[in-house]
């Protein structure tokens, strides 16, 4: 029985979208069942889908947000460190 890397299975997709072969094919090729295969498809195209969904400004609009509260979390750190050395000896 063959592991099936990530890699491989979007390779042998591949073939099956741009028309060098079939699921059928593949299946008996490589001693796979049909629905095996057509599940990679499924699998493919949920992958596609859900790329095509991400635009680059909901990524940039959550990388800035992210960015926000890091630099607010450094700051009151940052307070932190001022206040513990200056009030720190007299604790």
């Amino acid at each position: 029985m063959k592991r099936w890397t990530a890699k491989c299975k979007a390779a042998v997709v591949m073939d099956i979208f741009k028309g060098k072969t079939t699921a059928a094919e593949v299946a008996r090729q490589y001693d796979l069942t049909v629905s095996e295969v057509e599940g990679w498809i499924d699998e493919a195209q949920r992958s596609m889908e859900n790329g095509f969904k991400a635009r680059s400004k909901d990524i940039r609009e959550q990388y800035e947000s992210e960015r926000r509260e890091t630099k607010e979390a450094l700051g009151e750190a940052h307070l932190q460190i001022d206040a513990l050395k200056m009030y720190g000896p007299l604790l």
